[in-house]
């Protein structure tokens, strides 16, 4: 089992940032990519960003909508993985999720309880 905790959502004004944290514990070591979700009220759950976990180079997506805004890292001897997100927009308001998934084929099996992120205009 892996254990996953976000941290640093808040409020914010628009064009502002915030980095999230994720922090695994538990069997990190069995980690294959991590990702970001976000779910707006009302929404579906929806892609972020994803990394790969391990490896000297990290592997990376965006989706289209962050794209040159949010930037995604790992400190593998922190177990833990970042989001950057900059020019925060309105539209960013939602609660952030990270998932890990053990398999390049595998689901997103282990999630975290998600922090809230409310940009203001």
């Amino acid at each position: 089992q892996v254990q996953l905790v976000e941290s640093g959502g808040g409020v914010v004004q628009a064009g502002g940032s915030l980095r999230l944290s994720c922090t695994a514990s538990g069997r990190a070591a069995s980690i294959y990519r991590m990702g970001w979700f976000r779910q707006a009220p009302g929404q579906e759950r929806e892609v972020v960003s994803g990394i790969s976990w391990s490896g000297s180079s990290s592997s990376t997506t965006y989706a289209d909508f962050v794209k040159g805004r949010f930037t995604i890292s790992r400190d593998n001897a922190k177990n833990t993985v970042y989001l950057q997100m900059n020019s925060l927009k309105p539209e960013d308001t939602a609660v952030y999720y990270c998932a890990a998934k053990p398999s390049l084929v595998a689901r997103y099996d282990f999630w975290g309880q998600g922090t809230q992120v409310t940009v203001s205009s």
